[in-house]
């Protein structure tokens, strides 16, 4: 039996002057996507619950989750006590809802809107489930402060902080109004 010696391959030093050069560009360009993605935003608190009167779906207190991903800031409402009547039904993402909050940014008051057509499939009479809902009118910076729309009831057409509009396979368009504000603003 013979033995033969396994010589160590070796990286020519032309080969390196060739891999250096794409080791460092791969490596920068990993640290300029870290540095230009964008980053969470905290938003406090995260849940807040508020009470709208919501007609034929019901009265009551809504929770509403924030959430902030740096490039899209979203609410999602769930309540026990608005709910779908006996008999509806909605198929998963088949109900626009379009949610009025109250900006305030440097003192200034305003309003901007979270909307979206995010739901799952619901029954009535079970709990509502909507969104997350996107912001899709007015900006939120930093600081800005997010509170209920507060208005008399009752709900209708043209008075509204919330508005739940159902299409498949039940069809009706609900509208809410908060009755209180939030039990703490969101703070963006």
């Amino acid at each position: 039996m013979s033995i033969t010696s396994v010589r160590p391959s070796r990286v020519r030093p032309s080969n390196r002057r060739r891999v250096l050069p794409l080791v460092l560009a791969a490596a920068c360009s990993a640290a300029a996507a870290l540095a230009l993605a964008p980053s969470a935003q905290a938003v406090t608190p995260l849940i807040a619950t508020a009470t709208y009167d919501c007609g034929t779906w019901g009265h009551g207190v809504a929770t509403l989750t924030a959430a902030d991903s740096g490039t899209s800031k979203t609410i999602k409402i769930n309540s026990t006590a608005i709910t779908m009547p006996i008999g509806a039904s909605a198929d998963p993402n088949s109900i626009t809802t379009t949610l009025k909050l109250t900006k305030t940014s440097g003192g200034v008051t305003s309003q901007v809107q979270f909307s979206g057509k995010t739901n799952p499939g619901m029954t009535g009479p079970n709990p509502i489930t909507l969104g997350p809902l996107k912001l899709t009118s007015g900006t939120l910076a930093a600081g800005d402060r997010t509170d209920s729309v507060v208005l008399a009831t009752p709900p209708s057409a043209t008075n509204w902080s919330l508005q739940i509009v159902a299409s498949s396979p039940t069809s009706a368009t609900v509208p809410c109004v908060a009755t209180v504000n939030q039990s703490a603003p969101f703070v963006w």
